[in-house]
Formats: C-alpha cells, structure tokens, sequence
C-alpha cells in the first residue's frame, strides 16, 4: 500500500467514527499525478446523490508532462462501492451532525483507493482537550525514555 496524501486536519476536527474504502473513476493523467504523490485532500468532501457516492473538492495537480489532454484539479469524482456500503454511508450522512469525509489516498494493488470516514465535527473545547491529552502522554513518554537510559 503506498500512501498519496492524508488528511491529517480531519483527525483534529471530527471524531471519526468507522471508515470505508472505495474506488475513483480517474483519468489517466489524474493516474500519473496520484503516482507522483500531488494530491490535497483538505477542505473536501463526500456527498451521496441519486444512489451514487462523489467525492467534492479533491485537489489533483494537473500532471507534469500532460499536454492539452491534462484534467481539471477540482473536478467531482465518482466512487465506486458496494451498494450495502453506499446505503450504510446515506444513512450515518442523513443523521444531525455527521458528514463523510475523506481521510487518504493510496494505491493498493496499482488501484487508486480513497478511505471514507463517517465523523462526526468536534467543539471548540473538545479539540483543546484533545491537543491536551496529546501533549500528556508525549511527556510521560519523554519521562518513560530518560528513566530507561
């Protein structure tokens, strides 16, 4: 599995609750940009429309050696899952407070895969509390570390 791009934002703000992974409908400089790792994920979106999955605002840099052929960055992309995970997904996105959002691209198998999280946004005083419970266990294992040596 070699890993694209993460969306390291999404860890901060939402609690993410159970994850999927599913196909994109590329073109092939879309393919060989993703190789060359010039993919963002930040700001983008899942939304599930007439029984279909689409993926929002994905930045794929057009590819470097394209000609007039390239592809559009921001374009919507279709995912392509199993019907039971698309019905799953509609069902968590309908309820208050949740949204799908993407968490990663990689390549498995020479196949673009992207992994779908069903979150859930967090409050101000959540994500403090999360920063301080990180910072915690990084000193104890700082404390943990100097003790061994």
């Amino acid at each position: 599995m070699k890993l694209v791009c993460q969306n390291r934002k999404a860890y901060h703000d939402y609690h993410i609750e159970d994850t999927v992974e599913a196909g994109m409908v590329l073109s092939g400089t879309e393919v060989k940009s993703l190789r060359e790792g010039k993919a963002n994920l930040k700001d983008s979106y899942v939304l599930i429309k007439g029984g279909e999955a689409f993926l929002f605002n994905c930045h794929i840099s057009p590819y470097s050696h394209g000609n007039i052929m390239n592809h559009d960055p921001l374009r919507t992309r279709k995912l392509l899952m199993h019907r039971e995970e698309i019905d799953r997904l509609s069902g968590k996105a309908a309820t208050k407070g949740y949204t799908l959002i993407p968490l990663k691209i990689y390549f498995k198998d020479s196949f673009a895969k992207v992994e779908i999280g069903s979150a859930k946004g967090k409050r101000l005083f959540e994500k403090r509390e999360t920063i301080k419970e990180r910072e915690a266990k990084r000193e104890i294992e700082r404390a943990m570390k100097s003790r061994k040596s």
